[in-house]
């Protein structure tokens, strides 16, 4: 089966693939010729999600999922949430968000976090969707050198370890994004 990943992410197509196997065979934006920057507008994780997944399901004709991830922290009321990937302005810069939220949390006790994924995939019109949460907490300086966006400062409960100090085998088992994409093979096998 093909099915077009809405991201232009390369890590996150790194991941993915690593995750469906050989069943699945993952194209992305670039394999179909999609160029343009595919709308988020949404005020909902769930929202962007199914916005890109029908915005390629509906322009190019591809079965489609797309997902989009939050980091949501406790104590800043659920920021950056669904715009963590412009926290610190549209230049996405994993480093600038990452000092935001270090210099907002920089007097406060509570470093409760989780990341949360949402994925929308559209087969034939048909939505559904799949989430994967992992709980955490947001350290007060970076540790590690893998993974991406904020994976040096979440330390997810009960490790020791940082998403950015595991390998990608290790963060997959344990992840949200390994959560929700655990979901979606499972409904796959299933169809």
């Amino acid at each position: 089966m093909e099915l077009v990943f809405a991201t232009n992410n390369k890590h996150k197509l790194e991941e993915l693939q690593a995750m469906l196997g050989k069943q699945i065979k993952l194209l992305s934006l670039k394999d179909i010729g999609c160029k343009e920057e595919i709308p988020e507008e949404q005020e909902t994780l769930q929202g962007n999600a199914a916005q890109k997944a029908f915005y390629v399901y509906n322009k190019y004709g591809y079965n489609c999922f797309a997902d989009d991830t939050g980091l949501e922290i406790e104590a800043l009321n659920g920021e950056p949430g669904v715009y963590s990937a412009r926290y610190a302005g549209e230049e996405k810069s994993a480093e600038a968000n990452m000092l935001k939220v270090l210099e907002k949390l920089a007097k406060i006790n509570n470093r409760k976090a989780r990341f949360r994924t949402v994925i929308s995939l559209v087969v034939n019109g048909d939505e559904k969707q799949f989430e994967g949460a992992v709980e955490g907490e947001i350290l007060k300086e970076k540790r590690g050198e893998e993974g991406f966006g904020y994976d040096p400062i979440f330390q997810p409960t009960g490790y020791s370890q940082t998403f950015a100090e595991m390998d990608l085998s290790e963060k997959n088992n344990i992840s949200h994004r390994g959560k929700a994409v655990e979901k979606l093979v499972n409904h796959l096998k299933n169809v």
